[in-house]
């Protein structure tokens, strides 16, 4: 992005020349993304900031890269009923959900000053200072982190003065408080986005990813991280179904034998030779196989994992992060009993009790209504006519699966012959995409 295209964007999102809101703009940009491109800049009152512009179209160009991945979604969850359990669409309206949230960058300068508040006094974190009077949808301003990015931690000569061991407790400190205390969290805490500041300080930038966390979801995470350390793999898969939306077909048994078939053979080694975030994402897949949907923050955290891993390992090869788990976990775990704590979970039981007993006798007299109507009947379902009916639809899901297949290659070439939007070896994203579902769709036929 040109700093022509910069400059227009910044003085039409405040109806002023550039030069009236900053004493100066560097023309050469200190990182760019997809989304936005960063600038450094100073203030009229000195303060020397970073800005964050937006990409000039970049919405528009994500919704209608995103239409046309909800369209597939739609047809691979009509056609292909084994994709259901994964809910294919409803993992593209979360992506449009979290790339919406990203591309509001008042709603990112909120979720900073949110976090900087929770660590208001403690001295291991910094999060840059956001200057709301050059803030709006496309631009935000904020504090210049001095220190050094953790990406660059082996390449700069400053890194001999680190205390590395240090640096990685508080990286985890630092995430983990934000997940266990304040139910607020960076979802991408890659190396890009700490840097390591003096006394081993950290630094966090790019919030436009975060996670929220119900108190029932932390007690579960909390729950479920106990349970891998003390190999409870029942206890474990309780957690994920008490997460997941009513299912009465679980097969509780089987579903904790693979549970503890994966993470079983793992336990009791280090950091260096245990990937826990990919541990917890293959659990996901697990549970989707069960039909046990897991809610859209708590894979959120699951991704954050792999990420503060990455981080982890960058930093110190043989680091456990599941000891710094279990820490934080042990302690949410022993605040349930504190007495403040105890008091407004009986308030709210007091509630819930109180508001159960009151539609009670309604909602029985209903159910006593009904079962003495002339009308009421019960719904009983015969497996063995389903089969049939199964059996007779076969044939037409697959005259229709071989249709969407060559739906999805024509939109496939099409994007090729007319690439927009992001590429991968120079071929477009939604191109691979197509052709990849396609070649899935292939073998599905029979």
């Amino acid at each position: 992005m040109s700093f022509e295209e910069i400059k227009l964007t910044i003085e039409q999102e405040f109806n002023k020349p550039i030069t009236e809101i900053y004493e100066s703009f560097e023309k050469e940009p200190l990182a760019a993304a997809s989304i936005a491109q960063v600038h450094q800049a100073k203030l009229k009152t000195g303060e020397v900031v970073v800005v964050k512009v937006q990409r000039p179209g970049i919405v528009s160009l994500i919704k209608n890269d995103l239409n046309v991945l909800y369209t597939i979604a739609n047809l691979v969850e009509k056609y292909v009923p084994e994709s259901r359990v994964y809910s294919p669409k409803t993992i593209v309206d979360e992506f449009f959900k979290t790339l919406e949230l990203e591309t509001n960058f008042l709603i990112e300068a909120n979720n900073m000053k949110r976090i900087s508040n929770n660590f208001s006094g403690e001295d291991f974190i910094v999060i840059p200072k956001v200057y709301d009077n050059y803030c709006s949808q496309k631009v935000l301003t904020m504090q210049k982190l001095e220190g050094l990015p953790l990406s660059q931690i082996h390449y700069s000569n400053e890194a001999g003065n680190i205390d590395r061991e240090q640096v990685v407790k508080n990286g985890l400190k630092a995430f983990f408080e934000m997940v266990f205390t304040h139910g607020l969290f960076h979802g991408d805490l890659h190396a890009g986005n700490l840097f390591v500041m003096s006394e081993n300080r950290i630094g966090l930038v790019d919030f436009g990813v975060v996670g929220r966390l119900s108190p029932k979801t932390k007690d579960s995470v909390a729950n479920m991280l106990l349970a891998i350390g003390t190999e409870d793999y029942e206890a474990l898969t309780y957690e994920y179904v008490e997460l997941a939306p009513y299912n009465g077909n679980i097969n509780i048994d089987q579903f904790s034998k693979e549970i503890r078939d994966l993470f079983g053979p793992y336990y009791g080694m280090t950091f260096k030779n245990v990937n826990l975030g990919k541990l917890l994402m293959e659990s996901t897949s697990i549970a989707a196989k069960h039909q046990i949907i897991m809610p859209s923050e708590l894979m959120l955290f699951f991704k954050a994992v792999v990420t503060v891993e990455g981080m982890g390992r960058l930093v110190l090869k043989d680091f456990d992060i599941l000891s710094h788990m279990l820490e934080f976990s042990q302690a949410i775990v022993i605040s349930k009993l504190d007495p403040t704590r105890v008091m407004k979970d009986l308030t709210q039981f007091g509630r819930d009790t109180s508001s159960f007993l009151a539609v009670l006798p309604r909602q029985l007299k209903q159910l006593m209504r009904k079962l003495n109507s002339r009308d009421f009947a019960f719904d009983i379902h015969v497996a063995e006519i389903l089969d049939l009916k199964n059996s007779v639809e076969n044939s037409g899901k697959n005259i229709s699966r071989a249709l969407v297949i060559l739906a999805l290659v024509v939109v496939g070439t099409l994007v090729f012959i007319t690439p927009k939007g992001p590429e991968i070896y120079g071929i477009p994203v939604l191109s691979l995409v197509s052709y990849f579902i396609s070649f899935i769709l292939f073998f599905r036929i029979r």
